[in-house]
């Protein structure tokens, strides 16, 4: 959160007003850029603040910026310039921003390519109807954008790439479903209600960070890695870090199979059937989280883990660590410190205790951005 103070001077009895603006923000993301007043000017210095494990994701930085004015999407396989759906199938860097408030309903899922931002700062952004894809690519940003009310899309022809669309099949309702993609950071959006996962992360992806978002009134939320078939899973790295999982969030944040798995320093205000859960032995870093356990005494556990009989997870590495339980909230570790590559350990954000994630915290979701001023 940015703060303001204001000092009055004097000079020869006349006062004068000076804006001594200081920016407070909460975690190592938000410090990285938020207290820029310029923001706006330099909207591509954003990836730079990339951390985690899509650490170096470069979205559209060094491509030209492209600029949504119209927020129909009447015609799926050629779409209007000026449209999102436009702006996100070149294939060519491109950092996409938005003219005004806008609400966008999406007749078809929305296929994005590589080496694609999108930006909302300085507008309400608001996407619903279909979920966003990002399939086989790599470099993508997704921020400031609140995404719900999502539903199944029929599938059809459907524009994905500078060239002519694609065949596309029927989609569950996913918000944001990530396949076979890397160097993908989301951060700063807004997610609930939909028919299926809020973001998926799924066969060969990686390199993920999902940072400073807001979950609320959904079933299932986070799913990283989908099948205990996906053996490609294996190397499956994400991050998730300072997100606050709110009002009617059930289960999955996340659920994870096979891969590394840091969940630092986000704000669990409860929970339906458990917090974090997994299965195929995931290892699992659960570090400064605030886990505020719901009041149904049957309910207090924060982990699941499935699949597997109780002398066969006792082997899976879920450590905990800083972690602030409440309310009678359990976590039962398992395994051992995991031994970590020198680049694995690089990646990691720094926990701070689980009782400074309140602050942390405190601007999780899509901003009030104004150009000119600290967001």
């Amino acid at each position: 959160m940015c703060k303001f103070f204001y000092r009055l001077q004097f000079s020869g009895g006349n006062a004068t007003r000076r804006d001594l603006a200081e920016c407070v923000a909460g975690n190592i993301i938000d410090k990285c850029w938020r207290c820029k007043p310029d923001w706006d000017k330099n909207r591509q210095a954003l990836a730079q603040c990339a951390a985690g494990f899509a650490k170096g994701t470069t979205g559209g930085s060094g491509g030209e910026v492209y600029i949504v004015t119209d927020p129909t999407d009447a015609d799926a396989a050629a779409p209007k310039p000026g449209t999102l759906r436009a702006g996100v199938t070149q294939n060519k860097p491109i950092w996409v921003t938005f003219e005004k408030d806008m609400v966008i309903t999406l007749t078809q899922e929305l296929v994005i390519t590589s080496d694609t931002t999108i930006d909302g700062r300085g507008a309400k952004v608001e996407i619903t109807g279909a979920g966003l894809t990002l399939y086989n690519v790599k470099n993508v940003i997704i921020h400031g954008v609140n995404i719900h009310d999502i539903k199944e899309s029929p599938g059809g022809m459907i524009k994905n790439s500078d060239g002519p669309p694609g065949l596309r099949q029927k989609t569950d309702g996913d918000g944001i479903c990530v396949t076979g993609s890397s160097k993908i950071w989301i951060d700063h959006c807004s997610l609930s209600k939909g028919p299926d996962g809020l973001i998926d992360v799924t066969l060969k992806s990686t390199a993920v960070t999902i940072s400073n978002c807001k979950f609320t009134n959904h079933h299932k939320l986070i799913l990283l890695g989908a099948n205990n078939a996906h053996e490609e899973d294996k190397g499956m790295q994400a991050t998730v870090a300072f997100n606050l999982f709110g009002e009617g969030c059930d289960q999955r944040m996340p659920r994870c199979r096979f891969g590394l798995f840091q969940v630092v320093n986000n704000n669990y205000e409860g929970w339906g059937t458990y917090a974090i859960g997994g299965s195929a032995a995931p290892t699992i870093l659960s570090q400064g989280n605030r886990f505020a356990a719901p009041a149904d005494p049957i309910k207090k556990n924060v982990l699941v883990r499935a699949d597997a009989p109780e002398e066969e997870w006792k082997k899976w590495n879920w450590r905990t660590e800083k972690d602030a339980l409440l309310n009678g909230a359990v976590f039962v570790p398992s395994g051992v410190d995991p031994a970590l590559t020198p680049e694995q350990k690089e990646l990691l954000i720094v926990a701070e205790p689980g009782e400074s994630v309140p602050q942390l915290t405190n601007a999780a979701g899509v901003l009030s951005c104004m150009p000119g001023q600290p967001c």
